[in-house]
């Protein structure tokens, strides 16, 4: 059986896991990596750091497994993209993360074009997503060198080759949803017409050999990080569901093989494509979870992540928080919306604003998740997380009463690479179908609602009508 290395590369660190022909894991690293947030919305990363991390913690964890690698597959952060010289590989700028929102003042300038763009690639014009970044940085920085989202730099460093995957290109607002390449119309829209863009790679594809881990392996089984978890656990079918909590939460239903466009803010995107065929996605974003618990700490609410669950009063009484401090992504796209506290009172502490935040975080996804079931006809009964957070049996019980749904939680805190193992499980053997390349779970624990669905209505009421509130405050 394939013995896979699957390099993890995400917003706050790289995480590489060596997982054996049995799905175990047999060695992991974890190099954390420090984004720069800057007064302006701008959010960057060092990319020297970055490339030093997908390398270290990748040696790090074969030799921790002490294992013969068959094949070596890499999840990307999606969105995030940097300037460099293609003959050299030397970044030409900093890389510019998937949260930055500089690019706000071109969206605005296009927006005569949001309908036809949301028709064509399924996505909403905004910031977020890749090409607004790619021509912000061009009409910003330099015209020299390529301008690609950041997996098509790293596999360069390690294969030499100029490719992406297709799962990361659905994500540009460059590609028509149904389509196998960049659109000509739309680069032009984007005023990157003359752009020397990467090869789109299929799901399962090899993309070329490194020598970076030892010996010359393949590579290959590329895609976006949060592809990769919906793969892990086990989303295969319309209708299955998963959210991912880490900088940002992040809500993905399987759609199946016909593409579907959303009329109520969601995003479509292609969630994979194997053997030929696809399958698509409806998504859902939140800018700030984890990020939201990092501005805790920074308040001195608490001492860090494990200390929600103790700090948290049992009830927020009355208080409730609409936690956009980036922002609001799906289903109101308006960068300009602030985070609020509402109901404060003298009687209100800590306690009660840290349960609020994350009340406010699985009431925003209680909300994607009714979307999700008015865009496609069908509620999950169920939800599968992971991620960091998933270790706050308070917002994971919150969002259990808020959503009224089971909530079960993946038993390890390695999804996305294990979602990317099973794609590079895929590309290296082309005999094997999805469900046996897959590797096994079971749930950790499950949460079911212990409000009532009259309780979770008025809370949701409440809810939205504070986040109407908090896109007006300036």
């Amino acid at each position: 059986m394939t013995t896979v290395l699957a390099i993890d590369q995400g917003t706050s660190g790289t995480k590489a896991i060596v997982v054996d022909g049995q799905g175990r894991i047999r060695g992991l690293s974890e190099h954390p990596i420090y984004p720069n947030y800057l007064p302006d919305g701008g959010v960057e990363q060092d990319p020297a750091a970055l490339l030093a991390s997908v390398l270290d913690s990748g040696r790090a964890a074969a030799a921790e497994a002490r294992l013969p690698i068959d094949i070596v597959t890499l999840a990307n952060q999606g969105e995030s993209v940097l300037v460099w010289d293609p003959d050299t590989g030397k970044p030409l700028s900093p890389i510019i993360v998937w949260q930055d929102r500089r690019a706000a003042s071109l969206c605005a300038r296009l927006d005569p074009h949001r309908e036809m763009l949301a028709q064509r690639t399924g996505l909403v014009l905004d910031p977020y997503f890749s090409a607004p970044k790619l021509a912000w940085l061009r009409e910003t920085l330099t015209r020299q060198g390529v301008v690609t989202t950041t997996d098509s730099w790293l596999i360069h460093h390690l294969t030499g080759a100029f490719v992406t995957d297709i799962a990361t290109a659905s994500r540009s607002l460059l590609i028509d949803l149904e389509g196998t390449d960049w659109s000509p119309d739309l680069l032009q829209l984007f005023n990157l017409e003359t752009e020397r863009l990467p090869k789109i790679l299929a799901s399962d594809a090899i993309a070329g050999s490194t020598s970076a881990f030892g010996g010359d392996i393949p590579v290959g089984g590329l895609i976006v990080d949060q592809q990769a978890a919906l793969l892990a656990e086990h989303c295969f079918e319309p209708g299955d569901a998963k959210c991912t909590f880490g900088t940002g939460a992040f809500l993905l239903a399987n759609t199946g093989a016909e593409p579907l466009r959303s009329a109520a803010g969601l995003t479509a995107s292609v969630a994979w494509q194997l053997r030929a065929q696809r399958h698509y996605c409806f998504d859902g974003q939140i800018y700030t979870a984890g990020s939201a618990i990092r501005w805790l700490t920074q308040l001195g609410f608490i001492s860090g992540p494990a200390d929600l669950d103790p700090t948290a009063a049992a009830s927020s009484n009355g208080v409730l928080c609409i936690p956009a401090l980036a922002g609001l992504a799906a289903p109101w796209w308006n960068p300009s919306a602030r985070a609020s506290f509402l109901g404060l009172g003298l009687s209100s502490g800590p306690p009660e604003m840290v349960r609020a935040v994350l009340e406010g975080i699985a009431g925003q996804l209680a909300e994607l998740c009714s979307l999700v079931a008015q865009e496609t006809g069908f509620l999950p009964r169920r939800l599968k997380v992971d991620g960091g957070l998933t270790q706050s049996h308070v917002l994971m019980q919150a969002l259990a009463d808020i959503a009224q749904l089971e909530v079960e939680i993946f038993p390890s805190q390695h999804a996305t690479a294990l979602g990317a193992a099973t794609l590079a499980r895929l590309a290296a053997n082309t005999a094997l179908s999805l469900p046996g390349a897959a590797i096994p779970w079971s749930p950790e624990r499950a949460f079911a609602p212990k409000w009532s669905p009259d309780q979770a209505a008025t809370f949701r009421n409440r809810w939205n009508r504070a986040a109407e509130g908090s896109q007006n405050i300036w």
